[in-house]
């Protein structure tokens, strides 16, 4: 499966790609958080596919009852997951806290809260699939891989916890700039799982 995946940037590049059909051959569109949704939106309009993502710390926190808290077309998969071209996907939204009042901003114990909310759907997912996860979709990096040493960039303790737990053979996260700051190392292999920076996006194949 071709996947599509964004974070952090709207770029110009990639209004033009698809509006000319370049990625006509995209089976699913992975937001992986702080994207603008009417970029979102645009991208499903026409790629004319699938769109799931997850929110970052500078998207607003969600409110059904609000039009612009969410991205029209896609599915927010914060906390949960769903069963894609054969694919079992998860997400896990939000960033380490760095303000007493940031949205979608989480301290290190509060993310394994959130994580632990997964565990039944996951439980789910092995029972009936005999495994847990495909593909977990993120913002934040997991702790020491990917992140960095500000505040703000602290990768999260509970996204580590969660690979190891679920095992999925794919992660794909946002939020940290590797291209800006001219770090090379956008791929990491941790057990089964491949961990992708996807900033600011990036075309992937991804396969059982």
């Amino acid at each position: 499966m071709k996947i599509l995946a964004v974070s952090d940037q709207a770029l110009d590049r990639v209004y033009t790609l698809s509006s000319s059909g370049h990625f006509k051959d995209v089976e699913l569109i992975i937001g992986c958080g702080d994207m603008p949704y009417a970029y979102l939106e645009y991208l499903v309009t026409m790629i004319n596919t699938q769109m799931l993502y997850v929110p970052g710390n500078h998207d607003p926190k969600y409110d059904f009852q609000k039009r612009d808290s969410c991205a029209e077309g896609g599915i927010n998969l914060d906390l949960t997951t769903v069963r894609y071209n054969k694919f079992l996907i998860g997400g896990f939204g939000g960033s380490v806290r760095y303000r007493p009042d940031g949205i979608n901003q989480y301290s290190q114990t509060d993310a394994y809260l959130r994580a632990f909310r997964l565990l039944p759907r996951l439980l789910l997912n092995r029972i009936q699939y005999r495994r847990s996860l495909d593909i977990l979709i993120s913002h934040s990096p997991p702790s020491g891989i990917h992140d960095d040493s500000d505040p703000a960039h602290h990768g999260l303790k509970a996204l580590n916890w969660l690979i190891r737990i679920a095992q999925p053979r794919y992660h794909f996260h946002g939020h940290t700039h590797f291209v800006k700051r001219n770090l090379e190392i956008a791929e990491t292999i941790v057990g089964i799982t491949k961990i992708i920076n996807v900033y600011p996006y990036k075309t992937i194949e991804v396969s059982h």
